[in-house]
């Protein structure tokens, strides 16, 4: 599969931002509100096209997940490019609704893919464990864990964690999709407010990966598990009923990196290639 772009076309790269709370996710549904589709009404609208356009994004998140640094593209023709570079953001921000914003839109180096190209996903998930709950005015982006979190054992045990894996005691399967990933980071943080934030970073994720892998950790701060159980459910490799899927509202994709612009298609080719683990047959790659 190529990532050149038809001629007479223009590849453009918009970075984005997106509160959840009342979005479907990001996925274009019918009869659903998701960001997908308010996004690509609205450059239909303001370069008035004849014709829908169609974005590809760098992580499709769930409904509920909140995104601060996301990445799509869309290819227009090279005409319509011209006539709208200028003014395109602003125009957007008049007719998108308030909870989705676009702060950039550039033509995208050559052998830029939103999806295939990027070379990590980086989110936040924020958990409150004051025994009074959680400030009202962060209620949306925070979930309240009515435990008292042991900051240093969620961290050991979610060392276990990190590198290339199989996570399917950790993803909801889809078909034809792969749960190998490479866990990258995932460390957690108290603030000075005494929010706990876990950064988890990874080449990819597979649904539900971030919420699940949260859930099971939350279990070892809160003392209701042991520091090695996390790691003993990733080695089963199976769902594993006692792992909670954490609600969506405090996960927030934070940020998505690129390799060089030189090393751009060659990333694309290789997120499309087989994922294999030792002993294991060939999984389909990337997300």
């Amino acid at each position: 599969m190529s990532d050149e772009v038809e001629p007479g076309y223009v590849r453009v790269r918009l970075d984005l931002s997106y509160d959840g709370k009342d979005f479907s996710g990001w996925a274009k549904q019918t009869a659903r509100r998701t960001v997908q589709g308010e996004l690509e009404s609205a450059l239909q609208t303001v370069m008035r096209l004849p014709y829908p356009v169609e974005l590809t994004v760098a992580g499709r998140t769930d409904a509920g997940v909140h995104a601060r640094g996301q990445v799509a593209h869309v290819d227009l023709a090279q005409a319509v490019w011209d006539e709208h570079r200028e003014v395109l953001m602003r125009r957007l921000a008049g007719r998108l609704p308030h909870d989705v914003r676009v702060w950039r839109v550039a033509e995208a180096p050559s052998g830029f893919n939103a999806r295939f190209s990027a070379i990590w996903r980086r989110y936040a998930y924020r958990v409150g464990d004051h025994k009074g709950g959680v400030d009202p005015l962060l209620r949306g982006h925070v979930l309240w864990h009515d435990w008292p979190l042991d900051v240093a054992a969620m961290n050991e045990a979610s060392r276990a964690l990190l590198g290339e894996h199989d996570f399917a005691a950790y993803c909801k399967k889809r078909e034809g999709a792969t749960t190998i990933r490479t866990l990258q980071q995932l460390s957690w943080e108290r603030d000075g407010d005494g929010i706990v934030t876990a950064t988890v970073r990874a080449d990819a994720f597979c649904h539900n990966m971030v919420r699940s892998l949260v859930g099971a950790l939350l279990h070892v701060g809160d003392g209701h598990r042991p520091v090695d159980w996390p790691g003993k459910v990733l080695a089963a490799g199976v769902r594993d009923s006692s792992v909670h899927v954490v609600r969506p509202h405090g996960l927030t994709l934070e940020e998505v990196g690129y390799p060089a612009d030189e090393l751009l298609a060659e990333r694309s080719r290789q997120a499309r290639n087989l994922r294999t683990l030792p002993g294991r047959e060939p999984s389909p790659g990337c997300c």
